[in-house]
C-alpha cells in the first residue's frame, strides 16, 4: 500500500492532458497538501504550546507575542485548516456530481467520507487548545448538542469526564488533536490513494 501511495504522489508517466487545468483542480492533492503543511506547522507549534489549564492560554499569547514567527505560525495553522475542509467538501462534490462514487469505487467513496468527518473532528478538537473564552463556549456548546445524539452522552463522557475547560478534557482533545486523529487521517489518505491505483478508473495511465 505505501508503494503505490508513492506511485500516486510520483507517477513515472503522466498524460499531457492530466497537466492541464480542469473543473477538478486537483482537489484531493490539494487537500493532502494542505493537510502536510498543517502537520508541519503543528509540529512546530507543539514546542511551546502547554497542555494544561493553567497554562494553555498563556503559551499561546507567549508563541504570538515573544517568538520570532510565532504568530504567522499559528496563523498559518489556522488557515490552512479552513483550506484543508474546504477543499475536502469541494472534493466530495465534484465526486458526487460525477458519480465517481460508483462501482467499482463505493469502498473509496467510503474512506473519503470517513476522511471527511475526521478533519471535521480534528479542527473541532483543535479548538479548545488555545483556551480562550471563545474556544471553552465553542466547545461546550459542540459537547451540549452531541450529548442530544444517540450514544451522544457516552461519547460526552469520554471526550470530557470531569467537564470542558478541565484538566484530564484538555488532556484528551491534546492527544487527539496531535495523535490519534492525524495518524488515522495519514493511514486513510494512503489507503485512499491505493484504492485510486488500484480501481485505475480515474487515470487511465495508471
Amino acid at each position: 500500500m505505501i508503494a503505490e501511495f508513492m506511485k500516486h504522489l510520483f507517477p513515472r508517466v503522466v498524460l499531457e492532458r492530466n497537466l492541464r487545468l480542469s473543473y477538478t483542480f486537483c482537489l484531493g492533492g490539494l487537500a493532502f497538501s494542505a493537510f502536510l503543511v498543517m502537520l508541519a506547522s503543528g509540529a512546530l507549534l507543539l514546542v511551546y504550546y502547554q497542555p494544561v489549564p493553567e497554562h494553555a492560554f498563556n503559551s499561546i499569547l507567549f508563541l504570538e507575542s515573544s517568538v520570532w514567527g510565532g504568530k504567522y505560525l499559528r496563523s498559518l495553522h489556522r488557515l490552512t485548516s479552513h483550506v484543508l475542509l474546504v477543499l475536502i467538501l469541494l472534493h466530495t462534490l465534484r465526486v458526487i456530481l460525477t458519480g465517481a462514487y460508483q462501482r467499482p469505487r463505493q469502498l473509496n467513496w467510503v474512506i473519503g467520507c470517513l476522511l471527511l468527518f475526521l478533519a471535521v473532528f480534528e479542527a473541532y478538537t483543535g479548538y479548545l487548545l488555545p483556551f480562550d473564552q471563545l474556544a471553552f463556549w465553542a466547545t461546550q456548546t459542540g459537547m451540549e448538542l452531541m450529548a442530544t445524539l444517540p450514544f451522544g452522552a457516552s461519547m460526552r463522557s469520554l471526550l470530557v469526564p470531569d467537564g470542558v475547560g478541565q484538566g484530564l478534557s484538555l488532556l484528551r482533545f491534546y492527544a487527539l488533536h496531535i495523535m490519534i486523529i492525524p495518524l488515522s487521517l495519514l493511514i486513510l489518505s494512503s489507503l485512499h490513494f491505493y484504492r485510486v491505483r488500484k480501481n485505475k478508473g480515474v487515470l487511465p495511465y495508471l
